[in-house]
């Protein structure tokens, strides 16, 4: 068991890594105190992990963790990766696993947001939504954390015109 000390970061990594990476970044340099303590530093899980042994360990960040950051951008209400329908060991004629686990269809994100969003409503967990776009698209976020927490844009404009991640929003709705 670990204290809730920690801040889970989560979004699609092959759609939104750009933004999720630029608050790594932020973190690692020290940029105007943004600083975290990962809840991904805990535990690690391979890529060839079956998804079960994955999720059992994201259960086990998301324990320690205080505040989940979702990144929110095109495709993360609709990735399907860490579904047990993808795995090598599920049946789809049985429609169970073969090393007897519990079938899970659900997602990596589907799973993280569903255990926020209760930890959320037992006052475990702050919820912060951040949005890959100039302005907030619930639509793109998943159900069980589309109406609650913080939700921000990610990114504003600079003095010219031209698009930034908003450091200062990003920064407010996490430490806060």
């Amino acid at each position: 068991m670990y204290y809730r000390t920690r801040t889970y970061l989560a979004g699609d990594w092959d759609g939104d890594s750009s933004l999720i990476q630029q608050i790594y970044d932020w973190r690692k340099n020290g940029y105007l105190s943004l600083d975290f303590t990962d809840a991904h530093d805990l535990t690690q899980a391979r890529d060839g992990s079956l998804n079960c042994t994955i999720k059992e360990s994201l259960s086990k960040r998301l324990n320690a963790s205080k505040t989940f950051v979702l990144v929110v951008g095109d495709k993360t209400d609709t990735v399907t990766s860490g579904s047990c329908q993808h795995c090598g060991d599920y049946s789809s004629y049985y429609k169970t696993c073969s090393r007897r686990k519990t079938v899970d269809y659900r997602s990596y994100i589907k799973y993280e947001c569903d255990k926020a969003a209760r930890d959320y409503r037992n006052n475990e967990m702050k919820v912060v939504v951040i949005y890959n776009y100039m302005s907030v698209h619930r639509d793109k976020c998943p159900e069980s954390v589309r109406n609650i927490g913080i939700h921000i844009p990610g990114i504003t404009r600079d003095s010219n015109g031209n698009p930034k991640y908003d450091y200062r929003a990003i920064k407010n709705a996490m430490m806060n």
